[in-house]
């Protein structure tokens, strides 16, 4: 499967290639005339996604059949042992149904490919929202609870080949919690308010016999009085009432997380200052990420990250997905440098990304959470 999906990356990149070197040279015009753009390769490919639109309906507007895929090669070469595999990251797909001009009908299922055991995994988005406009939107069931500064970005979207270990152990990495939230955003403000159940978790909507989790978002962007193409500074609270069946979450009672995300045409920098406070054993934790890019072109993008989280207590600090596969154990403080590269053949519908990155854990309780290591990570994204 790997080798058919790099195949096909190839392919698409040399007919785009080929369409733009043998396209005629357009005659020159006696007058300005207005033209339209034609779509590209990889345009007319995507339009597969789209399997209904009619604007003059009134009942179905729109049918988007959307997803990801998203396959890795991780190798890890640490003082506790080695590790090299290839990894179907992420596979989900769903339909997106767009009703009365107001409505989104919105689900998706994940599924191992890989394993096949079982094929579904889970049910990720399950929602039904309602926008009245940009400045306001309802969303009822299962839904993606944003916050931090890559817990707020979709994983379509990274800018790293995976998520910072900030986010791994702060946010909640299960992501999609049954609730309901208000969001919206009036230029330059934007905000979300929503309270989710955290319960025993299940593949579907959990059995709602938990705690609750209340978020709330406020944010501003200064990008226009700074003259750049983004500067949004962002606070995020979450509550969580402590409950042993809360499996859906981290044990985590009270969160708060700054971020910032400063972007110009060429370069720019996104930050995230987190603290939060344990329950049933979780030790408080605080944490810093640091993450400037820069476009070297259109196509090209170079990443760097900087990641840093420490415990109040021993135990407190879990590692990263493929690092975790070597050290089960936890530790109680942890750091990282990574160094990376993506490159768009479609924007984030179409990319290959690679990172190396340096990480570290300390174990004060010497229990078997200490690691060092060097980790490479290669992926390709496809979305849609």
């Amino acid at each position: 499967m790997t080798k058919r999906l790099l195949t096909l990356v190839l392919l698409l990149g040399a007919t785009a290639s080929a369409s733009a070197q043998t396209a005629p040279a357009a005659p020159p015009a006696q007058t300005p005339v207005a033209t339209r753009k034609q779509p590209s390769t990889y345009d007319k490919i995507w339009r597969f996604a789209e399997w209904y639109s009619n604007d003059s309906n009134p009942v179905v507007q729109r049918l988007l059949f959307t997803g990801r895929f998203q396959h890795d090669f991780a190798a890890i070469d640490a003082s506790q042992g080695d590790l090299s595999e290839w990894n179907v990251r992420r596979l989900r797909l769903g339909p997106r149904l767009t009703l009365f001009r107001k409505w989104t009908l919105h689900a998706e299922v994940e599924l191992n490919p890989q394993e096949r055991d079982p094929l579904y995994v889970r049910a990720t988005d399950a929602y039904l929202m309602w926008t009245k406009s940009g400045r306001l939107a309802v969303t009822v069931g299962k839904q993606g609870i944003p916050y931090t500064m890559d817990g707020a970005t979709s994983s379509k979207e990274l800018l790293t080949i995976d998520r910072s270990n900030l986010t791994n152990n702060i946010w909640f990495p299960q992501e999609y919690l049954p609730g309901v939230s208000v969001s919206g955003r009036t230029a330059p403000w934007v905000y979300r308010a929503g309270i989710y159940s955290a319960g025993a978790m299940n593949r579907e909507f959990g059995e709602f016999n938990g705690g609750a989790v209340g978020l709330g978002v406020l944010g501003y962007d200064f990008g226009k009085s700074l003259g750049v193409k983004e500067a949004l500074l962002t606070g995020n609270y979450v509550y969580q009432h402590p409950d042993t069946h809360n499996t859906f979450t981290r044990q985590l009672e009270h969160i708060g997380s700054l971020n910032f995300k400063f972007e110009t045409l060429k370069w720019g920098v996104r930050t995230d200052l987190s603290v939060a406070s344990g329950y049933l054993g979780q030790s408080d934790l605080w944490a810093t990420m640091v993450m400037p890019f820069y476009n070297a072109t259109d196509k090209l993008q170079f990443v760097g990250r900087h990641t840093f989280l420490d415990s109040e207590q021993p135990n407190g600090v879990r590692l990263a997905t493929y690092e975790s596969r070597l050290v089960p154990g936890r530790g109680d403080q942890y750091q990282e440098w990574y160094a990376g590269a993506n490159y768009y053949f479609y924007g984030h519908k179409l990319k290959l990304q690679t990172g190396l990155h340096h990480a570290e854990m300390t174990d004060r309780a010497n229990d078997g959470g200490a690691y060092s290591g060097l980790s490479w990570t290669s992926g390709l994204r496809i979305g849609w």
